[in-house]
């Protein structure tokens, strides 16, 4: 049986969730308006991610019987200074993430909740996963610098990326 208080924070965490598919989803309206369609196609994947996050932890909820409530969800920003600056927010919005979760887990060992404590543990893995993505792109931005050649490729190599849903196991 989950506590009120471990399905309040499960909760909370789908709207973050949410949220992050949201802030890609913008971040990839923005980089389809300057025409960085590969970065446009890397936020999108990213969205797809997050929304897949959410409807893990949704499941989890449902299956423990726990009730789900849909929080109100903030807009998010629609422009940046530069890709540099897009992808840099997307990090620190990564590493907001990864606190939370870590909180979530912190919070499951405490009130000894073995069962979220061990879907939270994939969380944990894949925020090491998603930071190291991001922020990979950060640091090749930051050697291109406003070369257009350099950007340019990059743009093309994140274009590459597509939404692979994991096995049902995970």
């Amino acid at each position: 049986m989950m506590t009120p208080k471990m399905r309040d924070a499960v909760n909370e965490q789908i709207k973050w969730e949410l949220y992050s598919a949201y802030l890609y989803l913008s971040m990839s309206a923005y980089f389809a308006s300057i025409s960085l369609e590969g970065m446009a196609t890397w936020m999108r994947v990213q969205a797809q991610e997050e929304l897949m996050h959410a409807m893990k932890f949704y499941d989890f909820l449902v299956e423990r019987n726990g009730k789900v409530t849909l929080l109100g969800v903030e807009a998010p920003p629609s422009k940046w200074a530069s890709p540099l600056a897009a992808f840099e927010k997307a990090y620190e919005h990564e590493q907001l993430v990864t606190r939370r979760i870590d909180d979530l887990a912190s919070l499951a060992l405490k009130i000894k909740d073995h069962a979220t404590h061990a879907l939270v543990q994939w969380f944990v893995n894949e925020q090491v996963e998603e930071e190291a993505s991001v922020d990979r792109v950060v640091q090749q931005l930051k050697l291109i610098g406003k070369e257009g050649s350099g950007l340019f490729l990059l743009d093309r190599e994140l274009g590459q990326r597509v939404f692979t849903p994991p096995p049902a196991a995970a």
